[in-house]
């Protein structure tokens, strides 16, 4: 299972059992070296390498099946085309929402980096543009639809040890929940508020809705997460959020349902795709004021478990 993956190795060549204990959030406690090798890869020589069809195929299967995947670049592409191109073809090809605008300012693209001035969105300064870390999330927990998927392109890596990378599998983590929890979490008894930096209409501010769902198609457990944004709306609801907060943070459960991508795992010209609701991700402080990657967030679809009714501010 814990094989070293090379820079040629296609998902194909990875064991059965490493991707079915991958999906299943089944894997151990190693060096952190180990355990980022059990993410599937895959290589582009080229930039042609996005319209290759079987090449598509391939990321597409692997990002449905397992919700992480790890790309590595063999050329030079600051602009981001081989991931923009690779997107739209996910769109052509696999039914894949198109990316989705980052704010009412910003489009497609959002550059991860430290900013002292001339932020993405004026007057406000994203949490992604300072070198603070930043605790276990989801992107866009506060849209509805959200990103199903995102992925992030390192530009720049962290040179000064900071920066990591780490994910964790949700269906791995609410098996450390207790039923009552989940049940709870389950139910749309949660305030989640639109950051400043992000608001497209001035109009809808928050939403309310729940942070469990069940993927209809696949069965999966999916989950929408930012805690510093979200509001329990009754007893039950602050209890499981409570319950949540000291779960992501126990031991066994970094062990058994976290990877963590330092910059040597991700070097520069890496791409990291994810599955927005199936996992988790984080990062610790970053040390590197010149870490630059790019972030791009698509295939947008209704969170399950009902409409979630929009909070207007009066």
């Amino acid at each position: 299972m814990h094989q070293v993956l090379s820079r040629t190795t296609s998902y194909r060549h990875i064991t059965r059992g490493s991707l079915t204990q991958l999906r299943r959030g089944c894997v151990k406690s190693q060096s952190i070296s180990t355990v980022a090798s059990a993410v599937p890869h895959l290589v582009a020589p080229n930039l042609a390498s996005a319209q290759h069809l079987p090449h598509v195929r391939n990321a597409s299967e692997i990002l449905q099946k397992y919700g992480i995947l790890k790309i590595s670049l063999q050329f030079e592409d600051r602009d981001s085309k081989y991931l923009e191109s690779l997107i739209l073809n996910f769109h052509r090809h696999h039914g894949h929402g198109l990316p989705i605008s980052h704010s009412a300012t910003c489009g497609w693209f959002w550059d991860v980096r430290p900013c002292t001035a001339n932020f993405q969105t004026k007057n406000y300064r994203a949490r992604s543009e300072t070198m603070e870390e930043f605790p276990w999330h989801t992107d866009c927990s506060y849209e509805n639809p959200t990103p199903r998927f995102f992925a992030l392109q390192v530009l720049q890596p962290d040179r000064c040890g900071g920066g990591t990378l780490s994910v964790m599998n949700v269906e791995q983590l609410s098996r450390f929940l207790s039923p009552s929890t989940l049940v709870a979490l389950f139910q749309p008894e949660y305030s989640i508020a639109i950051p400043p930096e992000f608001i497209k209409d001035a109009n809808e501010q928050k939403i309310l809705g729940s942070i469990l769902a069940t993927d209809g198609k696949n069965k999966d457990t999916i989950m929408r997460f930012r805690r510093d944004i979200i509001t329990p709306m009754s007893v039950r609801a602050k209890k499981a959020l409570y319950e949540l907060e000291h779960t992501l943070q126990q031991h066994e459960v970094q062990s058994r349902a976290v990877l963590h991508l330092t910059p040597d795992v991700l070097p520069g010209g890496s791409i990291i795709l994810l599955d927005n609701r199936r996992w988790l991700h984080a990062r610790n402080e970053i040390h590197d004021p010149e870490r630059h990657l790019r972030r791009v967030r698509w295939d947008s679809v209704p969170f399950p478990m009902g409409e979630m009714s929009v909070t207007r501010d009066q």
